[in-house]
């Protein structure tokens, strides 16, 4: 049986090449993207394959309750 995860991300542009970078919250899986919508797909991804090894006993249920995507001020 699977389960689907749901994970809270920042979102922060990159202003040094542009495009914007994802990090799922509590995880530490980050990704980038040239648009928000090639970032969040990008995170996808690299959150399925940091999980697919994963013994399901130890896969966290869900890290947060906030939105998906959590907007995040450059530094």
């Amino acid at each position: 049986m699977e389960r689907a995860l749901r994970f809270a991300a920042t979102l922060t542009p990159d202003t040094e090449v542009g495009g914007s970078v994802a990090e799922a919250v509590g995880v530490g899986v980050v990704s980038q993207g040239k648009t928000v919508e090639d970032t969040v797909t990008n995170l996808r991804e690299a959150l399925e394959l940091y999980f697919e090894d994963e013994p399901a006993e130890e896969k966290p249920v869900n890290n947060s309750a906030a939105p998906v995507l959590m907007p995040k001020a450059p530094q």
